[in-house]
């Protein structure tokens, strides 16, 4: 399996080689050369098999000759070992044509972690077999940052910077990464928004130097090993379902792209999924491109679902390399308009093979708390924001295409939102009790500018030599 950039001028690379890269160095975002194929009866195979099981069989057809088929089981056995339910990622049917996947049962409550405790593992496996240290230099807009502490800390091989938007974020999301105390974590509140960090982090690997130097790479969904470890939940999600013969539609909460990303690639392999949602809040850059055919930056708006206030996503760009036919230079030049003038346009054709495979709606502050209310005076079941803004969203589709059933990704747990969830149900979510403790621990952290130098000369002299 090799990897070529969305931009077309680095050179492509092994799964060991893009993972510790990160983002490409013309950059790109790495992408598959081609795409592995699973047959309809592979996939209903996959029922009552363990989600690690599955999760190692897909993930191999991504890391072949870079991790040895061995190691791989282990480390995926290893990364879900202490999830906290039996199914890893269960489905909860609320409907006969509604569930909901619960993607909050990792160790730091998010979907975030489906992913980033294999890709903590992975990076720690192919540094010591190369006798290699990375600098992680990551930016978050509430989830990512606690997953990716929690995969990395203790690790020797491994320094991050984890960069957040100060005030951006609930204070269980700010304290799950600032109350962690191992010498090889360092927390970063940046004065902005996460469209900010998210620029912080493309610079400072835009800087040859610097990136050399540090050796640095990502551990957002620009990298494609993020990528990979999320295709698992909608292959699972289709064997364990009762009905197979139909593949269900997806509605999933996003900002920066990567979960629904994975869904076009779980359809590329062959789970035809007739429809995935783009859930957004006010933050709806995505929604507007579907309606409009231009990618608009626009105002970051803070919300009560924060970790979707992001304008630029950044995975949005792989699929405009597959929706150009895989043409890098449609790619760079949209790319350079963006940076440019804050916008580009979607070509007629492209747009309309968007369409056929997304659709999108964005969901207002009053249609969340509804919805959380709604669910809890309903079904007796809390859900947080996010999970919120999917379901009103799925709901808003399945009203047009009434004989999907729609599966909406709960990404969070509700505890890591207490403000939202008190404001719409009047009930203090508690904390899973691994975390019972975490409101009373000292946090440490640094408040910086949002200035490249400041940030990198921040980072420079932290990180080892």
């Amino acid at each position: 399996m090799r990897y070529v950039s969305t931009r077309g001028k680095a050179p492509p690379l092994d799964f060991a080689g893009v993972l510790l890269a990160g983002l490409a160095e013309d950059g790109g975002l790495y992408v598959p050369e081609t795409w592995p194929k699973i047959s309809t009866s592979e996939a209903t195979s996959f029922e009552g098999q363990p989600y690690s099981q599955v999760a190692t069989n897909l993930m191999a057809r991504f890391t072949e000759s870079s991790i040895h088929a061995g190691d791989l089981e282990a480390i995926i056995d290893e990364a879900y070992r202490d999830f906290f339910h039996p199914e890893v990622a269960p489905l909860r049917n609320i409907s006969p044509t509604e569930s909901v996947l619960e993607l909050f049962h990792g160790p730091t409550l998010s979907f975030k972690d489906y992913a980033l405790q294999v890709v903590g593992r992975l990076f720690d496996h192919v540094l010591q077999r190369a006798g290699l240290h990375m600098t992680v230099v990551g930016a978050t807009s509430g989830d990512t940052g606690s997953a990716a502490i929690e995969a990395v800390q203790g690790r020797d091989s491994i320094t991050a910077f984890i960069l957040h938007p100060k005030g951006r974020v609930t204070s269980v999301q700010r304290r799950q990464m600032t109350t962690v105390n191992s010498k090889n974590i360092h927390n970063i509140a940046i004065e902005g928004t996460f469209d900010d960090c998210q620029a912080l982090v493309k610079k400072m690997f835009g800087d040859v130097k610097f990136r050399k130097k540090l050796r640095l790479t990502a551990v957002n969904s620009i990298n494609w090993a993020r990528v990979m470890a999320q295709v698992v939940y909608y292959f699972t999600t289709f064997a364990s379902m009762s009905d197979k013969s139909h593949v269900p539609s997806f509605s999933v909460p996003t900002g920066n792209f990567g979960d629904a990303f994975a869904g076009h690639v779980a359809r590329r392999m062959g789970l035809l999924i007739p429809k995935i949602v783009i859930a957004t809040n006010q933050n709806d850059i995505l929604v507007r491109l579907l309606q409009t055919g231009e990618y608009r930056k626009g105002d970051v708006h803070a919300t009560i679902s924060p970790s979707i206030d992001i304008q630029v996503s950044s995975n949005f760009e792989r699929l405009l390399f597959e929706l150009a036919d895989g043409n890098s230079d449609k790619v760079v030049s949209r790319m350079k308009m963006l940076e440019d003038s804050g916008m580009f346009v979607v070509g007629e054709k492209a747009l309309e093979k968007m369409r056929n495979e997304f659709s999108g709606r964005a969901v207002s502050e009053s249609e969340t708390l509804g919805c959380m209310r709604e669910f809890w005076e309903t079904n007796n079941y809390i859900i947080d924001p996010h999970t919120a803004v999917g379901i009103v969203a799925g709901r808003a589709d399945s009203r047009i295409n009434k004989d999907q059933h729609m599966v909406y990704l709960s990404t969070a747990h509700p505890a890591k939102f207490p403000d939202a969830v008190f404001d719409a149900t009047g009930i203090n979510p508690d904390l899973p009790e691994h975390m019972s403790d975490l409101m009373l621990k000292d946090e440490s952290y640094d408040i910086l500018p949002n200035d490249q130098n400041i940030v990198q000369s921040y980072i420079n002299g932290l990180a080892p030599d």
